[in-house]
């Protein structure tokens, strides 16, 4: 058996393996591994062989022993077996285990939802009893009288009195969806409580069984593609990739296999989390690849960037996500292929999606945040993240940290045998690191929107002593009286979800100055902020060349002693 998941193993790189991982199988369906270490290599291999079947053989049978394994893993579990192999991070999701952590209101009373009965309190966990007795008595009368004044509280006993026959955790969120709030404000009190919960991993929406479609299945016979075999501006000058858009229903159900797909490897992504069904596209990558594509509705969108998250599918299973964030042509793009495929042609899928962002939303200067590549991230550095941007092409923003990096690409080219330390790669990670779909555009390199958050904070200090509301309104007035409309007569959501960039214009120094031309087409990109879509907000962005410069210089202040 040993033998025989070893050879399973190697085949996601042997390619073709000549028999031998049909043949692996074959003798792991016979005689499946006992130990659960066993088991968890088992699973990692058959999910990689389902997304990237060698041949159509390969595929059913690796898709029939998950659901084997699936059986097997809950039986254990069933029994009482230690099963503590399948909880670690990189591995949980295995049908048959749970899931056990805390999210965040929003996400879990969607997942309650969905999967009714099968998420629950843990009440082993919790550690928030002090901010239960702060909470609890808006919905449990008398309940103050005991948690004022007495210790050991048992709060789960007034809970139970309270519910009746309705489960403990459908009942506490119930009374936190009544309470009379914004809904963020009724999300921050429920978050404080800090519920821990455990999820119970059954069918579907596990990572062992989880599909987003049964097509027939594009087939890797052929070496997978390396970085070495990717040429990212030759991908963004490929033929345009086949991009549909789907129902709300579709699109609800595409949204929530993203959501789920995240929570069970313990990840919330807020563009999933608050993803909006309505602007769901799906666009066809090729090699079995898709990429469903996800706005964000307004009420839920940054004040000033256009937010997307995308998840990626090789063979209708999960293998990677996205979270894009633009502003201008500029985009900050954030990319995570699960653990179980890092070795499944990353790059190929990465440059496919930053030709999916510059189709569909204009953008061609990528940024990647510093964490991605190892700033505060060990996990980062130990995977020489930074090289894996860099040999794509990206390069620092910092002209030292350019500087760094060629003296380390010579080290290497002078010894193969050479290996980054990581003390070099933390240095690299200090600044983000950029792709110019084009020509290099460094009037990007020092900026960074935390600029532009602290310009306006700087002008509010300045102004009214620190009084957000009061630079609110004064903004408003001044902004609506240079552009020559009357933002304060606009419908409330749309007013609210353009007070961000509403600050920014009033902190830019000239601004009466403008054309009337450029001020029309200012009050346009206010109104597109919330529109139905934020795409138009992009587009429009990009056509307006003096704000694009007085942003850009608004933002770059407060990076130019780093550079």
């Amino acid at each position: 058996m040993s033998d025989s998941l070893t050879i399973l193993e190697a085949g996601r790189r042997r390619r073709p393996s000549g028999g031998e991982t049909l043949r692996a199988l074959e003798s792991l369906r016979a005689a499946p591994p006992a130990a659960p270490a066993d088991v968890a290599r088992l699973h990692e291999a058959l999910l990689f062989h389902a997304a990237y079947p060698e041949t159509a053989a390969v595929q059913r049978l690796s898709l029939r022993l998950l659901k084997s394994l699936a059986r097997d893993v809950a039986r254990r579990a069933a029994s009482g077996e230690d099963l503590s192999a399948l909880d670690p991070p990189e591995i949980a999701g295995i049908a048959g285990t749970t899931v056990a952590t805390t999210f965040t209101y929003d996400f879990l009373r969607g997942l309650a939802a969905r999967h009714p009965g099968a998420v629950r309190v843990d009440w082993d966990a919790f550690e928030g009893q002090d901010r239960m007795g702060a909470t609890l008595p808006r919905f449990l009368p008398l309940l103050d009288e005991e948690a004022l004044a007495d210790a050991n509280v048992s709060y789960r006993a007034w809970i139970g009195a309270a519910r009746g026959r309705e489960g403990e955790l459908e009942w506490i969120l119930k009374r936190f969806a009544g309470l009379p709030l914004p809904p963020q404000e009724r999300a921050e009190l429920f978050d404080g409580l800090g519920l821990p919960v455990v999820w119970e991993l059954s069918g579907e929406e596990s990572r062992t069984l989880a599909r987003l479609s049964d097509a027939r299945p594009w087939i890797h016979a052929e070496p997978l593609l390396a970085r070495h075999d990717v040429n990212v501006s030759e991908e963004m000058a490929s033929p345009p990739l086949p991009v549909r858009r789907v129902s709300r229903r579709e699109g609800l159900r595409r949204l929530d296999f993203a959501r789920d797909a995240n929570g069970t490897r313990y990840r919330e992504l807020y563009g999933f989390t608050y993803g909006d069904p309505d602007t769901a596209r799906v666009a066809d990558a090729g090699r079995g690849c898709e990429i469903t594509l996800f706005g964000l509705p307004p009420g839920r969108r940054l004040p000033l960037r256009a937010g997307y998250a995308a998840l990626v599918t090789r063979n209708g299973i999960p293998v990677a996500y996205v979270e894009g964030l633009g502003l201008f042509e500029r985009l900050e793009v954030g990319f995570n292929v699960y653990y179980t495929f890092r070795e499944g042609e990353s790059a190929w899928i990465y440059a496919r999606v930053l030709k999916l962002f510059r189709q569909v939303l204009g953008a061609t200067s990528f940024s990647i945040d510093p964490y991605q590549i190892g700033s505060e991230n060990e996990e980062a550095v130990a995977s020489g993240a930074f090289w894996f941007y860099r040999k794509l092409g990206f390069r620092s923003a910092s002209a030292k940290l350019r500087t760094a990096t060629g003296r380390e690409e010579e080290k290497l080219a002078r010894d193969p045998k050479r290996r980054t330390p990581a003390r070099i790669l933390r240095n690299l990670a200090g600044r983000n690191v950029l792709f110019d779909a084009g020509p290099e555009k460094p009037d990007w390199d020092r900026f960074h929107v935390r600029g532009l958050g602290l310009a306006v904070n700087r002008r509010m200090r300045r102004e009214s002593g620190g009084d957000a509301a009061a630079l609110r309104k004064a903004a408003l007035a001044r902004v609506s009286r240079t552009l020559g409309v009357d933002i304060s007569k606009w419908p409330e959501p749309r007013r609210r979800g353009s007070m961000g960039l509403i600050f920014v214009l009033d902190a830019i120094s000239g601004l009466a100055r403008w054309t009337a031309a450029e001020k029309e087409a200012a009050a346009a990109i206010l109104r597109a902020k919330s529109g139905r879509e934020e795409d138009r907000y992009l587009r429009l962005l990009q056509r307006h060349g003096r704000l694009r410069e007085a942003v850009i210089q608004m933002g770059s202040r407060e990076l130019r002693s780093k550079s």
